[in-house]
């Protein structure tokens, strides 16, 4: 018998993430805000991602197909050259930091990936992409922390680095109290069909 019974429902976005580099060197900036603002909800810096498409709640017999495109999507694709640059929130309760870099086809990519979802059937609230990185959340009694946080990284850029791999990834939010906590269901390297074809891969920076 199974103590551990495969949910039926599984709540989803696609993202991809920085390395581990961009994130230490971040983390760094952060350090002061850590110590000046502990009333904030810090996301762990593992979960650190950038939102392409927030699906939500999908019965778990929808991600086997997702997971089919999204692979061959990635192959076909090559690496984006990213950054992260300055901070910012919304509506004093969510800190992030913003990204940088090749947006145009950052926000091609998204385009892709949405257009991917709906091919699949799924239905999701297709909002503006807005590229950032979620650091943090406020409590409700709290409105003076976020923005002050964010006046802190305004000065802050990281170097570039070159995504590694468009991640699937699955989430606990609205599923009792406790942390957000997140977990890749399956992730995939860029540019592996455009290598395999004797295409050019941008080189690593």
């Amino acid at each position: 018998m199974d103590d551990h019974p495969e949910p039926s429902t599984v709540r989803v976005f696609v993202a991809l993430a920085p390395p581990d580099e961009a994130k230490d060197e971040l983390a760094r900036a952060l350090r002061p805000a850590y110590a000046g603002y502990p009333r904030l909800r810090w996301n762990r810096i593992e979960d650190w991602h950038i939102t392409l498409a927030f699906l939500g709640e999908l019965p778990s017999t929808a991600v086997p197909p997702l997971r089919s495109g999204l692979a061959a999507l990635a192959a076909s694709r090559p690496a984006l050259r990213l950054g992260l640059r300055g901070g910012g929130q919304f509506d004093d309760r969510l800190l992030w930091s913003g990204i940088d870099g090749d947006l145009e086809g950052l926000h091609r990519l998204a385009a892709d990936v949405r257009e991917l979802v709906g091919s699949c059937g799924i239905e999701f609230g297709d909002r503006p992409l807005r590229p950032h990185l979620t650091l943090a959340r406020s409590r409700r009694d709290d409105s003076t922390s976020v923005p002050q946080a964010a006046a802190g990284l305004a000065d802050f850029v990281s170097r570039p680095w070159r995504t590694e791999r468009l991640h699937l990834v699955g989430s606990n939010i609205g599923r009792g109290p406790g942390p957000i906590r997140y977990r890749d269901i399956e992730a995939w390297r860029f540019g592996t069909a455009l290598r395999a074809g004797g295409g050019s891969a941008p080189a690593e920076p």
